[in-house]
This record gives structure tokens, C-alpha cells and sequence, in this order.
């Protein structure tokens, strides 16, 4: 029996849903206000992390919380006007980061890990299928129908690497790695200060050691990745249309919801909006937690005397130098300011103070640097499942700091459970009545 849809949000997890979708008979549509890839999923680190078995917890080290409440750090700031909006999710956040509860959604959250990087893959491969086809493409999406990306040169199979400025932390840290590595099968080098030199020429003296996570992928250009499945789906026979998502509503069996071509009605509905799916599911009486983590980035040139070829996180500085198609990207840690706050560049501009010296950051690329908002709930679980109230309607959102590595994962898991398919792995650890 054919169905229709639309999945609301363009990003990697929306776009990922609509091709799993697509690909069992589905008609659908892709609605969003912008272009795809033009918003949470352009201005991460690149990173599909499929070492990243621990979510990122609440530090629980009264020193590094008393560092913290600063409110100085590239690793966390904070807006003193938003914190009474953050502070009942915060609170949940402290409770869920115990070190059980931490365990308990490392647990849950193995499945979808485990599966990032085979799941990117079955995209580009079902997008190298595709490449005779672009004559197909409608520019519909804000996209030139006769651009041919070539995909699996953004994705790169480099790892990535865990800098430490301290001896003592760097030595903690190699067991504790070693340690994961064992227990997930996970592949992982442990580099000192001249084995980091010798495997990065690029970085300055400054660095105790890093671990070399080698199982994760790096994106060479996350927007573009995720503009070119969006053209599979197009070329695939898939619908885009801009339109206002915050429209949604009940019609008939179905769902409708504005476009710029008028209205639009399918039997299904998926809300993929990343930090703004509440808008959308709090005005039908579902009441999630999800709260946005901020983050900037910028790009800038290299005056290192040899290109750096994967991405570093410099683990104390809390910020990540990235090499992307354009520059080399600096993003910050954690900015808690709620939506509506305008930017403020004094995190990013620690960052660059901090990274310059030691990664040969050159002038700045971009016109100004550009703000984004990671979609997070407090127990660190994505939001993956039928409404529980509502026939037809679906979630897929909530994935914290892991929306481009979860995104294809996500796609093949709420795909399965709308067409009634034994999904691979057990989805109830993210379905949405768990917040009832």
C-alpha cells in the first residue's frame, strides 16, 4: 500500500528520513525554509563519530564546575539573562550525567554509534549509483541541477585525534581510552609530544600527547555532504517545497502544512526541525525537554608549513580546529543562550586566541563567524517515534552533539518503524513517550 509524507527540516536527520523513506515506495516531501544543509547540519566539526560510545555528560568535578561558573571558558558559557530557562533542564542534565545513568545511555545509545559510519555509506554508495542520473535533478531546492558533488571525496576515513596540554590528564585519559577502545573493538593510537609532531606536522610544540580515535570519519564540507543526498533524494523523484513548518496541522486522516506552492497534505508527518521541533510539537500538547546548545565557527587560512589532515580537539582549550574544504574551521565548545539572545563572539574569539599559536591559524575566511544550535534533552537520548497521540505523526530530533554522525542511522530506524518493519536494533531508549 503507497503512502505520502512530509518530513519537516532539511538538515542531515530530515534529509536522511526522507531517503529511507523514499526508498521503501514512499512519496515524499521535503519541506523546510531554507535550502537544505543550511542550518544545525553546516557549522559542525565534520566529525561522524563512531568512537564516541560515552555521550557528553555534565562534568561532575566540583573544580571543573567551579571553573565553569566563570563563565570564561571556550569549553562552556553561558548568558546570565537564559539561565532561568535552562535551569529545570540543567538540573535533569546533572541527574541523567551520575555516572550509572551516564552508563545506561552509553548503552542505549551503541546501537546507533556502532552503525554511523556503514550507514553513511550505504548514502554514497546509493549516491555513486545515481551519478548518471543528475540530468534529472530539479533545481527546486535551491541547488543547480547540473552540479555533480562528489560525495565520497568529503568523507574521510582519518580518524580523529584528542589533544592534551596536561601530562597528568593525558595520562588518565590514555588508560580510560585504552580501556573503551578494548571493550567496543575500537581502533585507537596513543600518540606522545613526538609521535603527535611526527603524525601532525602542522601543530606547534604545546601538547603533552593525543589519542588517535582511527574508526571515525571526517567531513570535508558537512553542508555539502548533506546538499548532495538531498539531491539523491531529488534525483531519486523526491519533492522539496520551502514553506512554514510551524504550520502543521491536523486535516482530515492526515497532515497538512504550508508552502510556497500552496498547501500541502500527506498521510504522514515527520518533525525533523533540530532545535525548533518544539515549536512545532509543543503547540500539540507533547512537551519535550530540548534545549539548545550554541556553538560558533569560523575558517581561516593556514601559515603552517604542512597542511593539517584531520580534525583536533584540543581537550582543555574545549574547541576543535577542523580541516575543511575551505580553511581550517575553528567551532567553539557550549554557549547555553536561549534562542532569540543575539550572538556574542567573546568564546570564539578565546578559541582563536588560544588555537592560533599552536595550529598557524592565518587571517579569517569568513564575513562574520557563523552561530548554530545543537538540538539536546537532558538524558542524552535522541527523540526517535510515533507521537504518542497523534496518528501519523512522527519524531526524529533531539540528537544532541551527533545530528551528522546520527543523521543516516536515524533515517533507516524511524523509516523501518513507520513502514512496520522489525527495526535493527530495539527503538524504545528514544521513543517520545518516555518525556510523558
Amino acid at each position: 500500500m503507497s503512502k505520502d509524507a512530509i518530513v519537516l527540516g532539511a538538515g542531515i536527520v530530515g534529509v536522511s528520513v526522507a531517503l529511507h523513506l523514499q526508498a521503501r515506495g514512499v512519496r515524499v516531501t521535503l519541506v523546510d525554509r531554507r535550502a537544505p544543509g543550511e542550518e544545525t547540519s553546516f557549522g559542525n566539526a565534520g566529525l561522524i563519530e563512531a568512537s564516541s560510545v560515552v555521550p557528553y555528560g555534565f562534568p561532575r568535578d566540583w573544580r571543573t564546575l567551579l571553573r565553569l561558573m566563570r563563565n570564561d571558558s571556550t569549553m562552556l558559557r553561558y548568558d546570565l539573562r537564559s539561565l532561568p530557562a535552562y535551569a529545570r533542564w540543567l538540573a535533569s542534565f546533572w541527574r541523567e550525567s551520575a555516572p550509572a545513568r551516564l552508563a545506561g545511555a552509553a548503552h542505549d545509545m551503541l546501537p546507533l554509534i556502532g552503525r554511523c559510519v556503514a550507514e553513511h555509506e550505504a548514502l554514497l554508495a546509493r549516491s555513486e549509483a545515481r551519478m548518471d542520473a543528475y540530468a534529472d535533478t530539479r533545481p527546486d531546492a535551491g541547488m543547480d541541477p547540473d552540479a555533480r558533488t562528489d560525495l565520497r571525496a568529503l568523507v574521510r576515513p582519518v580518524g580523529w585525534l584528542e589533544a592534551y596540554r596536561s601530562p597528568a590528564e593525558f595520562e588518565r585519559e590514555r588508560e580510560e581510552a585504552l580501556r573503551v577502545a578494548g571493550q567496543h573493538g575500537l581502533r585507537v593510537n596513543v600518540l606522545d609530544a613526538a609521535g603527535l609532531r611526527a603524525a601532525e606536522a602542522s601543530i606547534s610544540e604545546g601538547y603533552a600527547g593525543a589519542i588517535h580515535w582511527a574508526d571515525p570519519a571526517s567531513v570535508a564540507d558537512p553542508g555539502a555532504l548533506v546538499k548532495g543526498y538531498a539531491q539523491l533524494f531529488l534525483r531519486e523523484g523526491g519533492r522539496f517545497a520551502k514553506g512554514d513548518a510551524l504550520s502543521l496541522r491536523k486535516e482530515g486522516s492526515g497532515w497538512q502544512v504550508r508552502t510556497e506552492d500552496g498547501p500541502l497534505t500527506a498521510e504522514l508527518a515527520v518533525v525533523a526541525l533540530g532545535p525548533w521541533s518544539d515549536l512545532v510539537t509543543g503547540p500539540l500538547g507533547y512537551h519535550v525537554p530540548l534545549m539548545a546548545k550554541r556553538g560558533y565557527h569560523m575558517h581561516y587560512a593556514s601559515e603552517a608549513g604542512a597542511p593539517l589532515t584531520r580534525p583536533v580537539v584540543d581537550i582543555e582549550g574545549g574547541y576543535v580546529v577542523a580541516p575543511m574544504n575551505r580553511g581550517l574551521r575553528l567551532t567553539t565548545g557550549v554557549e547555553l543562550a536561549t534562542r532569540e539572545r543575539p550572538p556574542n563572539y567573546a568564546q570564539l574569539d578565546a578559541a582563536e586566541r588560544a588555537a592560533r599559536p599552536v595550529f598557524g591559524l592565518g587571517k579569517r575566511l569568513d564575513d562574520k563567524p557563523w552561530m548554530g544550535m545543537r538540538p539536546c534533552t537532558p538524558d542524552m537520548r535522541p527523540v526517535l517515534g510515533p507521537a504518542p497521540r497523534h496518528a501519523g505523526l512522527w519524531f526524529a530530533f533531539g540528537h544532541n552533539h551527533h545530528g551528522l554522525t546520527l543523521g543516516p542511522v536515524t533515517g533507516r530506524l524511524v523509516a523501518e518503524q513507520i513502514m512496520g518493519e522489525t527495526p535493527f536494533t530495539d527503538p524504545r531508549p528514544y521513543l517520545p513517550q518516555r518525556f510523558a
